[in-house]
């Protein structure tokens, strides 16, 4: 018997450890886990993570360095809610400091080649190819919320290797500098010289400073008018998945119940353990 309870505490002490650190970690994570957005309906329960519902109504978010893995996820949102209506605008929310230039164009090229509309609004920064992309929005509908930042510079790389491999990489650099002058200077209405004179170095601007510039058409502080009437005309179905009861759900908390039912049971045998 004895040998019995030392075992059963031997096992729930390290099965508490055990616990406490899973717990422990799932807890850090938590922060960098997306929410889950729960929804009731007629046809039953049904669970969205948070950009998936975004997506429901038009809403496209690119946050962080822009590289092949966001290019191949925006890029099929894009073609996605061009699909269902081609006629209907796409909002994109950008908070990027920039990344791969051909990650980038990847994303641009799509903006440009969908029908439908792309209303850009920039959050926190649009810097190096987020600049471009918020630029790149519908003209007239491109936004910044006052206390963002938007930087454009000229492309950087490196290379190593072979004198001459070195030569055609640099040429090649040159090149998408070129290019990417040519499409600041279509999106802002400003010259070659201009464009390129500005992004020689990083070249920082307030909201107002990049809507002179020409890189945004306006600066708000609250949703334009026109997407509060979206909202409102979506407002039952939004306001039903809000009153639900446990709306948003981070993963990971399910895993914390199972591990304080599993220490409860344990902490029960061993009690009755003791007893005897």
């Amino acid at each position: 018997m004895r040998f019995l309870i030392a075992s059963t505490k031997r096992l729930i002490s390290s099965t508490t450890a055990v616990a406490a650190a899973t717990v422990s970690r799932s807890y850090t994570r938590n922060y960098s886990l997306i929410p889950m957005v729960i929804e009731h309906s007629s046809r039953g329960e049904r669970a969205y993570d948070i950009f998936s519902r975004l997506l429901k109504e038009r809403i496209v978010c690119i946050n962080g360095p822009i590289n092949d893995d966001t290019a191949h996820v925006v890029v099929a949102q894009l073609l996605f809610l061009e699909s269902e209506n081609p006629s209907k605008p796409i909002h994109m929310y950008l908070n990027s400091p920039g990344g791969q230039v051909t990650a980038g164009l990847a994303i641009y090229d799509t903006m440009q080649y969908i029908k439908s509309p792309v209303n850009t609004i920039c959050l926190g920064q649009a810097a190096s190819m987020g600049s471009l992309l918020l630029a790149a929005g519908t003209k007239g509908e491109r936004r910044s919320l006052p206390n963002a930042t938007i930087m454009i510079h000229q492309p950087s790389g490196g290379y190593s290797g072979q004198a001459k491999d070195m030569t055609i990489h640099t040429k090649q650099i040159v090149r998408v500098w070129d290019a990417l002058n040519a499409l600041y200077s279509k999106h802002t209405g400003q010259s070659i010289d201009v464009i390129q004179k500005n992004m020689d170095r990083d070249y920082f601007m307030t909201p107002e400073e990049a809507k002179d510039f020409g890189l945004i058409d306006e600066v708000i502080d609250q949703r334009p008018m026109a997407l509060v009437t979206d909202a409102v005309a979506n407002e039952p179905k939004i306001a039903k998945t809000a009153t639900t009861k446990g709306p948003i759900r981070i993963r990971g908390s399910k895993l914390f119940l199972d591990y304080l039912l599993l220490f409860s049971i344990l902490m029960v045998i061993s009690f009755f353990l003791a007893v005897d």
